[in-house]
């Protein structure tokens, strides 16, 4: 575009409107001696005479997320709407320093970025200033403006719109908004007045991260491999608490997230605070650093704050790096008029934690000696670094924070909620208080809950219902005989683990052609992976055939694309809805215009709620089927309503488990060994059996009964005098036959002064694991006259068995 076509184009505009509106402006000449590409136009533009009006409403200028402030070298979204039915065919947008009159270069603030060519550009002789690029009715334009750098104090972004014969210009009002600088980030502190917060009750927010540093954003010396960002750690915790801030000095915890990207002394750190801090807020690490919504959900965490404990701090490392940090420090959800903040939109720029000098992404591994303050990175702070910019530039922000009040709970100061969609999340959140229902009241079970009124991920609401049988005294109310709670489409709900948690689809975009048949799209990302690791298969984006003005002739009128469909008229069952589209321009040909511009047709809404069954209320639980240990236990409902309203699909009967004390269990004794040899050779002696316990006793079983048996046992009389001298023959010929038929493997074995038998067998283990004990006998055989009495007696040996463990 040539500097001179400005004039022309301009003056184009304006007889297009109206022949009488090329004649709208008195331009007052300036002096030409004033250089700069400014000069003449721009300061002309802005103290254009004409027919003005002021104060108008049906235009307005907005900035995204309608912030109050700025922040240095942050980008947002403007936009200028027209309230329907109201259109504009030109306008122009401007952002002006405070006081300043837009005759000089350096009065402006800030740049502008064309979103759409088709619908904007820029004045040529006054490249500060947008403007429409073709002179067609209008409803809405989009630009990006990116904020000054730090020090540029307040800006008035301003809109002056051209409608027919009428320009509006807004000095204060809705086509005016004034922004002042954020409070800077790049002081030795993080300066902000922490105020006691007087508000009420407590809130709950969702924090939600969403990265940026991409190779495409930031692409000097982007790190391809292994950039991440590290898992996200903070707390909402109260101002005695400081979790990291600019000018102070790291802790070890902020050191380890900082240089390495683990959380693990940072979370100790928080929870060693006791009750300064009201909720750990964590989030999982992002590899790669950068991936669309449509294919990875933004990070998100809740926390909850109260009266004493109403700032939020956090912090995520980028990675690789030497010491490069995000994060917000003390932000304070307490307002001063004794609320919660409802939304928080934050540009964030990396920080130096003081803890490592290197200037790269992946400079080697040099502590700083001494340890530095944690500071903002800029554009100067060495060549070699990725965010250097030789002008000093703002860098450009890495990522963005949204954190936003989902819910309140407790008696609040402000008694006036915010929003509807805030009072349905207070419903949700409160617990549910104990049934007060009167004792008078008698009333049948509470029906199953219908079928939530939104089918998308919109809050919606569903119903359950009981009848009221008998008011037993009529002095005193019964509650209500219907209860509503919130809920949301099928795949909306954080507890179910298998689903994705998808977003609302955003709007349709225009239609591609603009006579005939075309198509349009829209857009919706995941909110939430399943926890099960599966993948989203739900469409993230739809396509639909569009049609705008049907017919492409001189007989043809110009019309809108339709708009959306108004809400169902019935909230439950079937209903109707409508949309509407306008017509732009009638035909060519003076005809009447034949295009519909209203539709109307069905819509289902979710069924409407009925009662199909009454039953009686469950019985008390059966017996277990056991006396003891593990069993079943019943009960029963029946159907008491007619079978003409309906199928019953309620279930008649449950079974769980029950569990008594456990069955006592009784001892479990081996059977017993064989008798042992008499353990005398003459007279009287004993002989012993033995037993084993296989099972201990259990839970009260029957004890173990005795586990070793003696009795008497006698073989023969001791002769002590001179015996019979065939008896001594016989006993010898005895002794011979037995030592024969022993043979000499179990041969007699010798002690001084007496004869011994031969070792009995081992008796059985007294245990069969766990170690027990055997033992085996030796008796004496023949004791001589020349022995002593302590070296001829019977022996014994024990030794240890089934030393295994049970």
């Amino acid at each position: 575009m040539t500097a001179t076509g400005l004039r022309p184009r301009f003056v184009l505009l304006l007889c297009f409107i109206s022949t009488a509106a090329c004649n709208m402006f008195a331009f007052t000449e300036e002096p030409s001696d004033r250089g700069g590409k400014a000069d003449g136009y721009c300061s002309r533009v802005l103290r254009a005479q004409s027919n003005r009006k002021e104060g108008n409403s049906e235009f307005r200028l907005r900035v995204e997320g309608d912030p109050e402030s700025y922040q240095p070298g942050s980008t947002y979204r403007v936009t200028v709407i027209a309230t329907s039915p109201s259109y504009f065919r030109g306008f122009t947008l401007i952002a002006l320093k405070d006081g300043a009159e837009g005759d000089k270069d350096e009065d402006y603030a800030g740049n502008f970025q064309i979103i759409d060519e088709e619908e904007t550009q820029f004045m040529t002789n006054c490249p500060p200033a947008v403007t429409e690029s073709t002179p067609r009715r209008r409803t809405s334009i989009q630009v990006f403006w990116t904020a000054p750098p730090s020090g540029s104090g307040c800006v008035f972004l301003k809109a002056s719109i051209v409608q027919k014969r009428i320009i509006y210009f807004q000095d204060e009002g809705s086509l005016t908004k004034k922004m002042c600088e954020r409070e800077s980030l790049y002081g030795d502190a993080t300066d902000k007045p922490l105020f006691d917060c007087c508000a009420c009750g407590t809130a709950k927010y969702r924090v939600t991260f969403y990265g940026n540093w991409s190779e495409k954003i930031h692409p000097k010396d982007y790190p391809r491999r292994a950039n991440h960002w590290s898992a996200i750690i903070g707390a909402s915790h109260s101002k005695n608490y400081v979790l990291w801030e600019y000018g102070g000095f790291a802790s070890d915890g902020v050191k380890q997230v900082a240089e390495l990207g683990s959380p693990v002394k940072m979370e100790e750190e928080i929870r060693q605070k006791g009750d300064d801090v009201l909720t750990v807020i964590k989030m999982k690490a992002q590899w790669p650093a950068w991936q669309p919504l449509n294919v990875r959900a933004a990070p998100s965490a809740e926390f909850s704050v109260d009266r004493t404990r109403h700032l939020m701090s956090f912090l995520t490392m980028l990675g690789p790096s030497p010491d490069w940090n995000v994060g917000l420090s003390a932000e304070d959800l307490c307002t001063k008029e004794c609320g919660w903040v409802q939304k928080v939109v934050q540009d964030l720029i990396p920080w130096d934690a003081g803890t490592d000098s290197g200037v790269t992404y992946e400079s080697p591994n040099k502590p700083a000696m001494p340890q530095d303050k944690i500071r903002p990175l800029t554009s100067l702070d060495h060549p070699q670094s990725p965010f250097y910019d030789p002008e000093g530039g703002a860098i450009t922000p890495v990522a963005r924070v949204v954190v936003e009040r989902i819910a309140r709970k407790g008696e609040q100061c402000n008694i006036v909620p915010d929003n509807v969609d805030d009072i349905v999340a207070d419903i949700a959140q409160e617990e549910k208080e104990e049934d007060d229902t009167p004792e008078t009241c008698i009333y049948s079970n509470w029906s199953p809950w219908s079928a939530c009124s939104s089918a998308t991920c919109e809050k919606g609401k569903r119903m359950r219902q009981r009848m009221l049988k008998a008011q037993l005294d009529l002095s005193v109310p019964c509650p209500h005989t219907q209860d509503f709670e919130p809920c949301m489409g099928p795949g909306c709900s954080d507890e179910d683990a298998s689903t994705c948690m998808m977003s609302e689809w955003i709007t349709w975009s225009p239609c591609s052609v603009s006579c005939g048949m075309g198509t349009r799209s829209r857009e919706r990302y995941v909110k939430q992976f399943p926890d099960d690791g599966s993948i989203c298969t739900l469409p993230t984006e739809e396509t639909e055939n569009c049609v705008v003005n049907e017919e492409c002739s001189p007989s043809s009128c110009l019309v809108t694309e339709w708009g959306e469909w108004d809400v169902c008229s019935a909230t439950c069952g079937l209903g109707m809805k409508r949309r509407e589209r306008m017509v732009k321009m009638p035909p060519a040909d003076g005809s009447i215009c034949g295009a519909e511009v209203l539709e109307v047709e069905k819509c289902m809404m979710p069924e409407c709620h009925t009662i199909p069954c009454l039953l009686t209320p469950w019985s008390d639980w059966s017996d277990c089927s056991v006396t003891c240990g593990k069993g079943l236990r019943t009960r029963q409902r029946m159907l008491k309503s007619p079978v003409e309203l309906g199928e019953c699909t309620e279930e008649l009967e449950q079974v769980e488990k029950c569990m008594l004390p456990e069955c006592p269990i009784d001892c479990v004794m081996s059977e017993w060994s064989e008798w042992s040899e008499c353990n005398k050779s003459c007279g009287k002696g004993h002989t012993i059996r033995t037993r084993m316990v296989m099972l201990e006793p259990q839970f009260g079983g029957d004890p173990c009964p005795e586990a070793i048996q003696r009795k008497k046992c006698k073989i023969r009389k001791c002769n002590r005098g001179q015996g019979n001298s065939d008896e001594k023959k016989r006993r010898k010929e005895q002794r011979e036959k037995r030592r024969s038929k022993q043979g000499r493997t179990e041969g007699t074995s010798e002690h001084p002064g007496c004869r011994m038998r031969p070792w009995s067998s081992w008796t059985e283990c007294t245990k069969i694991c766990g170690g027990g004990i055997q033992e085996r006998l030796m008796t004496v055989k023949q004791k001589f006259k020349t022995a002593q009495l302590s070296s001829c007696k019977d022996r014994k040996e024990i030794r240890a068995c089934n030393v295994h463990p049970c």
